[in-house]
């Protein structure tokens, strides 16, 4: 057994961690047309996708006789801010040239056979939930090019958000006013985050790293008071 001097000396320890990635999940390994296509995504919410690291879905890749050109497809994810990390669903050719350009190979999130060895067994994930703080309550209007951040919070806005504002916070958000802006909740991974708005007309909308942008929001719920929240790794948009 190690004495509290050694234990001090080891420089890490290995833990399993569960993390929130991004999934880009292509139909196509073109990067020219995936290149256009992500600049506009990224420009609608610049700094939701800055830096957030990324995995690369090929399932429907994987029945072609192809293998993509990951060189080019990661210059292009770089290119956005976005960090590549790895893939899944691919077929055996794809993971080897995934493998080969620095690639994790990534398992299915119901498979986990890592044929731990039997006398050191992994722990189990954890979910990390950060502890609420209070609530942050602003009561101004929030324009375009601001950004409100509630740090182990909730957030409470009194007032019209609006397109180009940002909000953000590591609980819950209310907006009382219409919501035209973005609208990140659960930032460091709440999953039981959620947004309620009397007027939805965002131009994001996000819980614990999944999103919706305007274009994928159903018609029949703008302009109306709802809430939104995460199940089964869905956003779900329900009218108050």
């Amino acid at each position: 057994m190690l004495n509290s001097s050694q234990a001090h000396d080891i420089p890490f320890e290995i833990r399993a961690g569960s993390f929130n990635l991004l999934v880009l999940k292509l139909t196509s390994d073109s990067a020219e047309a995936i290149a256009g296509l992500l600049a506009a995504r990224v420009q609608q919410a610049p700094d939701f996708f800055r830096h957030a690291p990324v995995i690369l879905d090929l399932h429907e890749l994987a029945g072609r006789d192809h293998v993509p050109d990951f060189e080019a497809l990661l210059e292009v994810l770089r290119k956005s801010g976005l960090t590549p990390v790895g893939v899944r669903g691919g077929n055996a050719e794809q993971n080897a040239a995934a493998d080969a350009a620095g690639l994790a190979l990534l398992s299915e999130g119901k498979h986990h056979d890592n044929h731990p060895a039997a006398d050191h067994p992994l722990p189990a994930p954890e979910t990390v939930r950060p502890p609420r703080q209070g609530t942050k309550i602003i009561d101004q209007p929030i324009r375009s090019g601001q950004r409100v951040y509630a740090n182990d919070a909730d957030l409470v806005v009194i007032a019209p958000v609006s397109p180009g504002a940002e909000l953000m916070a590591d609980g819950n958000i209310h907006v009382y006013g219409s919501l035209r802006g973005r609208a990140m909740a659960g930032v460091k991974g709440d999953l039981d985050a959620r947004i309620f708005c009397r007027d939805l007309q965002a131009e994001l909308i996000a819980i614990g790293g999944h999103y919706k942008i305007s274009e994928n929001l159903d018609g029949s719920v703008r302009g109306k008071p709802v809430q939104i929240m995460l199940r089964d790794n869905a956003l779900i948009i329900q009218e108050l």
